[in-house]
């Protein structure tokens, strides 16, 4: 993945763990638990916790936690993807709070209804967890499969939403 230069970020405690946010000129750019899977290097990108988009995603992810949000209102950019990864995360915005799909369906829905394995490789590279819903993708017959932040903080994250 590629990101702007312009990134910066700060850091959210979670009931599931620290979480990095990050934000460009263009919108929220990444939501990930520490140590997750596929999450870039950060270290070079500048903190400003004060940032009012970084602090805006926060407000709304303490939300979500608390059970009082169950969508985000958040500008997003998604441009660090490739243009199928980029088509996979529009389609796991479509996937509402407490509802669950499949990795075929997601295919099916971007025009590709064989690439179940590339359309999981694409959930697992979702870099805006949580607001972009790649947690509420189930492997056939409803596994909790893949998740880079972790199947228990899926398993958390579908039971906050009463998806399981």
């Amino acid at each position: 993945m590629k990101f702007d230069p312009a990134i910066v970020q700060t850091r959210f405690d979670s009931p599931l763990g620290r979480m990095i946010v990050a934000a460009t000129p263009r919108g929220i750019a990444g939501v990930w638990f520490e140590g997750q899977k596929h999450m870039p290097e950060h270290s070079a990108w500048r903190e400003e916790p004060k940032h009012p988009l970084l602090q805006q995603a926060i407000v709304q992810l303490r939300e979500y936690f608390d059970g009082t949000r169950t969508s985000f209102d958040l500008p997003l950019d998604l441009q660090g993807g490739t243009a199928f990864q980029q088509s996979v995360w529009q389609a796991l915005l479509a996937i509402p709070c407490g509802a669950t799909t499949s990795y075929r369906a997601i295919g099916e829905r971007v025009g590709q209804p064989s690439a179940a394995r590339a359309v999981g490789a694409a959930v697992g590279r979702n870099p805006v967890s949580i607001v972009v819903p790649c947690h509420r993708v189930l492997g056939s017959g409803g596994a909790l499969t893949g998740y880079a932040g972790g199947t228990e903080r899926k398993s958390a994250l579908l039971k906050l939403e009463r998806a399981l």
